[in-house]
């Protein structure tokens, strides 16, 4: 964590991680649709706001991926090493033996959690005006590092956002007949939920901001090496995002060509193309762009 001394990035009521935790893990193991639970005003809001002054435009920061289809319409950049150092510095933290505790408490899972230096499919996301992220279940084993992808960390960094913008995180039942719960990504809340093959989440609608204002968020991933078997569906959606259409909505989530894709993804020539057209063409286009 360099030289930030956790009181620096926590707000006064969350100071005591363990004691919270142990309180509040009740509330988190019964939350509706599956285990989750928002925190407001987490951390403390003047080190918060560096944060948000220090966050790039990630459609001119090197090596951002820029996502424009059906199913997901943002940006995000997990290249560490280009970030600035408040920044850098708040990821440190949250891969901390002191959050990995503080998570390992509210959420009582078992196996040991594990951060990921990688910030596979984390790091800095944005989304513009017009922007979406269908409801989907995320990949649930780490691509390299062999481990099982158990819980997600959302921070939001969204001042004086309106209603009428829209961009709630919506998370929705098994079968996707209903939106059991919608967080606001309003400035300084937190999200926690356990990620499984059931932990159906995302944003359906293209958000409605102005054409100046974004959808600005850290994202955070979190391992464990093994975990239940109850909680994955089969081996062929591992490592890949799932996206799922609301029932009684036409048209709505890609799901033909997710089926197709989780078929190919069984085969380790799929991983290898698909690896290098994240690494080298998407890339190369997003950072034609900044140009």
């Amino acid at each position: 964590m360099d030289n930030l001394n956790i009181k620096h990035i926590l707000s006064e009521e969350f100071q005591n991680l363990t004691e919270f935790a142990l309180k509040e893990k009740k509330n988190y193991l019964t939350a509706k649709p599956f285990p989750n639970i928002a925190l407001n005003n987490f951390f403390n809001n003047d080190f918060l706001n560096t944060i948000l002054n220090e966050f790039p435009d990630l459609s001119k920061l090197h090596g951002s991926q820029n996502y424009n289809v059906k199913n997901e319409i943002k940006l995000s950049n997990k290249n560490y090493d280009k970030f600035p150092t408040t920044i850098k510095s708040f990821i440190d933290f949250l891969n901390s033996d002191t959050f990995l505790s503080f998570l390992q408490n509210i959420t009582s899972i078992e196996e040991k959690l594990i951060s990921d230096p990688q910030l596979e499919g984390g790091g800095l996301h944005e989304i513009k005006s017009g922007g979406v992220l269908k409801v989907h279940t995320d990949f649930n084993r780490h691509p390299t590092l062999d481990l099982d992808r158990r819980v997600n960390v959302l921070i939001y960094l969204n001042k004086n956002w309106k209603d009428s913008y829209g961009g709630c995180l919506e998370l929705w039942n098994k079968n996707m007949s209903m939106c059991e719960k919608k967080i606001s990504p309003t400035f300084n809340t937190m999200v926690i939920f356990s990620t499984t093959d059931f932990s159906n989440h995302g944003h359906p609608e293209p958000l409605n901001c102005p054409k100046d204002i974004s959808r600005k968020s850290l994202a955070l991933y979190y391992f464990s090496s093994g975990r239940p078997k109850s909680e994955v569906l089969s081996k062929h959606k591992k490592n890949r995002t799932f996206f799922k259409g609301r029932k009684g909505i036409k048209n709505d989530a890609d799901e033909k060509k997710e089926y197709f894709k989780n078929f190919m993804r069984s085969f380790k020539f799929y991983q290898l193309l698909k690896n290098f057209e994240k690494k080298y063409i998407r890339r190369r286009k997003t950072d034609s762009k900044s140009k």
